[in-house]
């Protein structure tokens, strides 16, 4: 036997039969036919008696069972675990190659949850999923792509596909690194899967295809000075599926309730739209009139009665009022505040925020989600972003 103390030189490794406290082993054979150990078993050397061959060993399943070196009990020495510095690139590659089997089963998922093998509405489908996920609904996460944690089979084959050069052999792995780069990938593959499925679904349900995360401009998460997406009570109508939908919504800042409806601040360009759109509106409305046989003399007269008239006159909008009314003086200027923004209307018409996959255009940027969850206050980034 050959002693492990000589110091002749730093380097020299320890001798085959002799072991250290901290050596990692695997069993390869023991005459003991009560263990519940099986070959492969590995575990932590604990104390060796070089004198009676006896190996006291921490083995990873909770056992404390001591080997009988000279007695026919077998171990092979693993190689030292690697430093964290040297583990963590190759847990970092396995999430790396998980989150990317991850997202293409999320494409799967959405071919025959939301394209064209689809079956049913997948507009309310993809908002189930989306206030799934948000909410941890188990019956919406099961439905998506999801790994199995507890399936070892693939373990060896998916490492040595994807652990970088120079990464211990699978084999020469503890049975911890083994569930550590298991569910490096299985952590990569749900986190990528469920985020590519939120995505698929904010692309459906968006107007404009956005992927954007709309969550902090859902109707029951806008706060006075944060984002909304606003339309008038009056604005909803069936689309051609039956669908009751928002025509278009506008981007703004709830600054205020007014008899419980919103009032906000826009830019010019959404000021802008809100006009064409109430012209719009007035444009059906002597259609409808027309073709229902009100002379045409009487149009205008019928049209300005039940809808203001909006236009611009430089920076203020003017809305006259004074047919609806009755009253010639009935005519209101709604001028731009200091950071060049409109209350259109704010308290004479009944705004309320809607839902953003509710609308079939939105105009105005809608701002990224604040920093910690809070509401953002002051002016925001807008522009047209609608079709």
């Amino acid at each position: 036997m050959t002693s492990s103390t000589s110091n002749s030189d730093p380097e020299e490794q320890p001798a085959a039969d002799h072991y250290r406290r901290g050596d990692r082993v695997a069993l390869e054979h023991t005459s003991d036919s009560d263990t519940g150990l099986r070959p492969e078993a590995q575990g932590t050397v604990r104390r060796y008696d070089p004198q009676g061959q006896v190996l006291d060993v921490a083995w990873d399943g909770g056992s404390q069972l001591s080997l009988l070196l000279g007695e026919g009990d077998r171990v092979r020495r693993l190689p030292a675990v690697p430093p964290a510095e040297l583990w963590q690139p190759v847990r970092d590659a396995l999430r790396a190659a998980g989150e990317a089997a991850g997202r293409d089963a999320a494409g799967w998922w959405a071919q025959h949850t939301l394209g064209g093998q689809a079956r049913g509405d997948v507009t309310d489908i993809a908002r189930r999923v989306l206030s799934g996920i948000e909410d941890i609904v188990p019956m919406i996460l099961d439905g998506l792509p999801t790994a199995d944690r507890y399936h070892l089979a693939e373990d060896p084959e998916r490492y040595a596909e994807h652990a970088p050069p120079g990464a211990p052999a699978w084999q020469d792995l503890s049975v911890q690194q083994c569930d550590q780069a298991r569910w490096a990938w299985c952590d990569g593959y749900d986190d990528a899967a469920h985020a590519e499925a939120e995505r698929q679904c904010r692309m459906l349900l968006h107007p404009d295809g956005d992927e954007s995360d709309l969550t902090h401009v859902h109707p029951d998460r806008v706060r006075l000075g944060g984002p909304g997406v606003f339309a008038g009570d009056w604005a909803w109508r069936p689309n051609a599926d039956g669908q009751m939908r928002v025509p278009v919504g506008f981007v703004g800042i709830l600054v205020d309730l007014w008899n419980g409806w919103a009032v906000f601040t826009c830019t010019r360009e959404v000021a802008e739209a809100i006009v064409a759109d109430q012209q719009a509106a007035r444009d059906s409305l002597r259609q409808s009139l027309a073709q229902g046989g009100l002379p045409e003399a009487d149009l205008d007269r019928v049209v300005d009665q039940s809808m203001a008239r909006l236009s611009f006159d430089g920076d203020a909008i003017v809305a006259d009022f004074t047919r609806n009314e009755d009253d010639l003086d009935a005519i209101e200027r709604v001028s731009p505040d200091t950071d060049g923004r409109y209350d259109v209307m704010g308290r004479s018409w009944t705004w309320l925020p809607v839902h953003p996959y509710d609308c079939d255009r939105i105009v105005g940027a809608i701002p990224d989600p604040p920093a910690h969850g809070h509401a953002e206050h002051g002016p925001h980034r807008t522009g047209e972003v609608g079709n």
